[in-house]
């Protein structure tokens, strides 16, 4: 007998739009999740403030969110064959929501990085589930449409967030932009309940025999915390230990490597299937993943901070001066997911990745005095270029993938993604502190100055250079079979 929760019998009752309420349910989920790893960037100075931190020690707001979602986004297709899509889903979500709620209350730095690691081991769970429903729940000629709908509304998460977090930090404080995710994650666990199965797609029962491949997942995170602590030690007095930190580091990944391939030679279940990589556009859009995330995160990172500490902008007016180009990007994507149906995918990454490096490089001309008009189209000129990418990567990557690779596919971008993204925060950060130096300024002084303008620049530069070798890769995703299919 078919189980009532089940997708077969979801789908018979609802029929044709039940896809769309799948989608709809777990894009609030997603938004949430989102919106915890960005809403909190535009806090950070007064969170610096509050427990009197350097910008070294402030940036791990970000990079701990960072390193727990790399952590746990590879455990997600183990997560949804052992316990099932919507108790996987939930459970994630009230996790999210526990984390919002202990950061909003933290008398404690510790316990805000506590509750960091907690959102961020969530959205890892929760942000590889959409590319699953939209490639196995949607037909082809669905895809990038549904692709552009999603992408529309997730990215009205940190779009609006920050506009909404500057606002809630200047009327509430920084603990205010914690609690913003409750309302998010409440909706979210009413619509799973309705319209997320307990199934996967075709049927599959939950396996509560899966095995988790626990020494890949330690071999990986420790890997991982080592990159980040071998950065930060970077720039720091000891070049012996951040040496020792990323050698070991690169010990650890390809140990990683070589401990997969052998479970694949042993019919045992890798955290990572390596056969994704034999195919030519998973690998090239990996790339782009991994290199476009150390971009996007550094840059959300980046951009509220020059705008408060270098341009000398309260929280609330950073908002208003992101909100359009927020705005752009949701329409952008809405626009480019139809697109991606018709059009080479490839092209349309390509593309967004030009306009993105565009509008770091146009971060140069600003001073003190520029127009405020001239700061906001540049800021619009990056969100088209993300709009471009979004919808497109993901496609572009992994329409060719068999469909029992599909899972593994979605959590192995999303982790190289994530794991860019926090090598990016962690980069930009210290790039910062090293150009601030050799300007002979520092954050720690009240008001801003040419030699502080300067080493922004700097830290923009480096990420249009990081955008271009983005490029690179993803104009080797063009041998993806006809218009991107």
């Amino acid at each position: 007998m078919t189980h009532p929760h089940s997708g077969e019998a979801l789908r018979a009752r609802l029929g044709p739009r039940y896809r769309w309420l799948l989608l709809l349910s777990v894009m609030i989920g997603t938004m949430a999740s989102i919106m915890s790893s960005t809403v909190v960037n535009v806090a950070i100075p007064d969170i610096s403030h509050t427990f009197t931190l350097g910008q070294d020690r402030a940036q791990w707001v970000s990079s701990a969110f960072m390193l727990a979602s790399t952590s746990s986004m590879l455990t997600t297709p183990w997560l949804l064959e052992r316990f099932g899509y919507r108790r996987t889903f939930a459970q994630a979500t009230w996790l999210l929501m526990l984390g919002g709620i202990v950061g909003g209350l933290s008398q404690r730095y510790e316990w805000v990085l506590l509750a960091r690691v907690a959102e961020g081991l969530a959205a890892g769970v929760l942000q590889p589930i959409p590319a699953i429903i939209i490639l196995r729940a949607f037909e082809t000629h669905e895809q990038g449409r549904a692709s552009g709908y999603f992408g529309m509304g997730v990215v009205l998460a940190p779009a609006i967030g920050p506009s909404v977090g500057g606002l809630l930090v200047e009327a509430f404080g920084w603990r205010s932009v914690f609690l913003m995710v409750v309302p998010f994650c409440l909706a979210s666990l009413y619509m799973a309940k309705r319209y997320v199965p307990i199934t996967g797609p075709g049927g599959a029962q939950a396996q509560p025999e899966a095995t988790l491949d626990w020494r890949g997942l330690a071999l990986v995170s420790s890997g991982a915390l080592c990159v980040l602590n071998g950065l930060v030690a970077l720039h720091g007095d000891s070049l012996t230990q951040a040496m020792g930190l990323l050698l070991l580091a690169v010990a650890l990944l390809v140990g990683f490597v070589a401990w997969q391939r052998h479970l694949l030679r042993h019919h045992g279940r890798p955290l990572l299937n390596m056969h994704l990589f034999t195919q030519r556009q998973f690998a090239m859009g990996s790339l782009v993943a991994l290199i476009y995330g150390t971009a996007l995160f550094g840059s959300t990172y980046l951009l509220p901070v020059y705008l408060q500490a270098a341009l000398g902008m309260s929280p609330g007016y950073v908002g208003s001066i992101l909100l359009p180009a927020g705005l752009v990007l949701g329409v952008t994507i809405a626009v480019v997911g139809r697109l991606a149906d018709r059009q080479p995918t490839w092209l349309l990454v390509v593309l967004g990745l030009l306009l993105l490096a565009s509008s770091f490089l146009l971060m140069l001309i600003l001073d003190l005095h520029t127009p405020l008009w001239w700061l906001v189209t540049f800021a619009i000129i990056g969100r088209i270029g993300l709009g471009f990418i979004l919808p497109s990567l993901n496609l572009a990557a992994m329409r060719g993938l068999d469909r029992h690779l599909i899972t593994q596919g979605s959590s192995v971008i999303n982790f190289l993604r994530m794991f860019g993204g926090a090598a990016g925060v962690s980069l930009c950060g210290i790039v910062l502190e090293w150009r601030l130096a050799a300007h002979g300024d520092s954050l720690t002084s009240a008001t801003t100055s040419a030699a502080r303008l300067s080493a922004f620049n700097d830290t923009f530069l480096l990420m249009a250079a990081v955008c271009s070798l983005a490029i690179l890769a993803a104009w080797r995703l063009r041998d993806s079979p006809a218009k991107g299919h």
